[in-house]
């Protein structure tokens, strides 16, 4: 009997599970892994799409190209459940093209926060030397996961201005503007910033509490960012989708490929190319202007 060659859904899966476990996503309230499952795959589908939020605009790109098999759009696509399916809903009518065009959707969410070499790690990379913990560690981590936990702390090597720290935040994340919160002991250059605790999205639930001189987060309500100001803290916001993006077309892009091409390795008789990635539609709402 012939062995039946994977498919890039089942290698995007395994591939996927090793580097953001699932057992790692929040699932209380998250909706991650396979979401959608193709009914009748793209013949010669080849190609992985990566994007931050799944949009009708980022979904009429991934199905342009004819090699997409696979979208991980790393905020659910499909969240909350359905009582039906019509186009005239955004979220139903992206399931059904999707389905319709034999795309499936996988994502990855909180589990890709909170893994070794996720979201948070690749945000603290950006702020200069120093040591990186979890706020929260998991104490009962999946193999190779040792130190994953939710958020992080970085206690830089040598502190610096709160100014330097924005200026090293902007340079990481690409960005001409971001919103700074500054606490009143921050107004000169005389006090030095030594702790940053970070959450990609929206971060004042896992931050909330944290002692750190500064909150690098994407977006906190007003009066979360006064709440952290009146102890002291120092609050830097990105805008949501700022504080993730980057880390597609940096860190997942090639890391996801090494894997799909080691797992093509292990199958000697599979004769397919594969490729990721990532959405050129894929863009925060907000524009500071």
């Amino acid at each position: 009997m012939m062995k039946r060659t994977p498919s890039l859904l089942q290698r995007v899966m395994r591939s996927m599970e090793k580097i953001a476990p699932l057992s790692l996503s929040e699932a209380a309230w998250d909706n991650t892994g396979l979401l959608l499952e193709a009914p009748f795959p793209r013949p010669n589908a080849s190609k992985v799409f990566l994007t931050i939020d799944l949009t009708q605009e980022v979904l009429e790109e991934a199905i342009q190209d004819p090699a997409v098999g696979v979208i991980v759009a790393y905020h659910p696509a499909l969240f909350k459940p359905f009582k039906r399916l019509c186009l005239n809903d955004d979220r139903q009518s992206i399931a059904l093209k999707c389905a319709a065009t034999g795309i499936s959707i996988y994502s990855p969410h909180t589990a890709l926060d909170s893994c070794v070499g996720g979201i948070n790690d690749w945000l603290s990379r950006g702020l200069g030397k120093g040591r990186t913990v979890p706020i929260s560690v998991n104490v009962n981590p999946p193999p190779g996961q040792d130190g994953c936990g939710v958020g992080r702390l970085h206690t830089l090597d040598t502190p610096v201005s709160l100014d330097e720290v924005v200026r090293r935040v902007k340079s990481h994340l690409n960005l001409n503007h971001l919103r700074l919160a500054r606490a009143a002991d921050y107004r000169t250059d005389t006090k030095l910033v030594s702790t940053i605790a970070i959450c990609a999205g929206s971060g004042f639930s896992v931050l909330d509490g944290v002692t750190a001189d500064v909150y690098f987060t994407g977006e906190m309500s007003h009066h979360e960012v006064l709440g952290g100001v009146s102890k002291g803290i120092n609050v830097i916001l990105c805008e949501h989708t700022n504080t993730e993006r980057g880390y597609l077309s940096q860190v997942l892009q090639a890391r996801l490929l090494s894997l799909l091409k080691v797992d093509l390795g292990l199958d000697v008789e599979a004769d397919v190319h594969i490729d990721v990635t990532v959405s050129k539609c894929d863009q925060d709402p907000f524009v500071i202007v």
